[in-house]
């Protein structure tokens, strides 16, 4: 089902871009700029299972898209900048980059490449994960099902039982599975994970070990100007799915953890998945109650200069690994794909 969303996505856009209608647009479409969102950079996996490439981009991809925005004339700014320009009416259009959960790899291959430029970028931590203990579960998920044939879990005290054997047998799996467990609570979610990750000889602490950044190397990072470090909660849960008061531990902690660790409390913070079911008004003025200048989430769009009264509910646009491609890029800084985005929408007022 993915896949064939993915394919008439992709046919919308081509038409979109082909018929031109994006420049006739983008003067309305455009706003004040974007925020683009990635997680992994490295280079392409070439496998015919691998569910997760969606959060992957290629080093070549993303260099040739930096090339694309200074072609745009657009300024790629820190989140500081870019609230800066909202608050004070600059009406310079610019591109903010932030990446989400501190994967490694953002230091290998995407760090290089700002660095190159003296372009900043923002980083989002779970704290748990540079602790050790993150719980990277889609990824687990992946691995999991990547090693059987057929799996086996418990769902709503039933057996479940799902084929694993090709290619498509495991991706179909992978999405009934991924989808569920987005859909129930997070520590019913968690502990599926664990039981089949222990069942299946998955190593979750390990593989977070391997593909997270450690405090020292998030230390080394954050002592170049160009590069800040914003809260991503502890634990990676999605706020709007826990309690309040487990949510003011997830947000508060997470900054003070890396208070602790870089002595500096960061000022920005990205809900977890971002999109509405996991934050939501509510959680929009809880993270600005607690004292974060802004927040992000995953909801797709452009930033308009009302978003200075909405600093907390920003929308973001996604470097998806399926749509790796300056056709679509070239749509998003146009902002023509996302023109029915509705500010009243997205929280109450800053």
């Amino acid at each position: 089902m993915a896949g064939v969303k993915t394919t008439v996505m992709k046919a919308v856009m081509s038409g979109l871009y082909h018929s031109g209608a994006h420049r006739l647009i983008a003067p309305y479409s455009q706003g004040a700029g974007m925020i683009f969102t990635l997680h992994s950079v490295k280079p392409y996996r070439d496998k015919a299972f691998a569910p997760n490439r969606i959060l992957e981009v290629a080093p070549d991809f993303l260099n040739a898209v930096l090339d694309q925005v200074e072609e745009s004339g657009l300024d790629v700014v820190s989140m500081d900048e870019a609230v800066r320009r909202l608050r004070e009416d600059d009406d310079r259009r610019f591109v903010s980059f932030t990446f989400d959960d501190g994967y490694r790899d953002n230091r290998n291959y995407a760090y290089p490449l700002f660095k190159a430029r003296n372009f900043p970028m923002t980083i989002y931590i779970p704290t748990d994960y540079p602790d050790g203990r993150g719980e990277l579960w889609w990824l687990a998920l992946e691995e999991i099902i990547e090693r059987t044939n057929e799996i086996e879990l418990c769902r709503n005290g039933e057996l479940w039982r799902l084929p694993a054997e090709t290619p498509q047998d495991k991706m179909k799996s992978f999405e009934q599975i991924y989808w569920w467990l987005r859909g129930i609570d997070e520590a019913t979610q968690r502990q599926v994970v664990r039981v089949l990750a222990e069942r299946y000889e998955v190593d979750m602490e390990q593989m977070c070990r391997d593909l997270i950044m450690n405090w020292d190397e998030i230390r080394r990072l954050a002592a170049d100007p160009l590069v800040t470090i914003g809260a991503h909660t502890k634990s990676h849960y999605a706020i709007a799915k826990i309690s309040p008061a487990r949510a003011v531990d997830e947000m508060v902690g997470s900054a003070d953890r890396i208070e602790q660790e870089l002595g500096i409390r960061p000022a920005h913070f990205a809900f977890p998945y971002g999109d509405p079911g996991s934050a939501g008004p509510v959680d929009f003025a809880m993270a600005r109650e607690l004292g974060f200048t802004t927040a992000v989430t995953t909801r797709k769009g452009m930033v308009f200069p009302k978003h200075k009264d909405h600093l907390t509910a920003l929308p973001r646009v996604s470097l998806n690994g399926d749509y790796q491609s300056l056709t679509y890029t070239a749509l998003y800084l146009s902002g023509a794909p996302f023109a029915p985005l509705s500010i009243e929408e997205l929280g109450p007022a800053d």
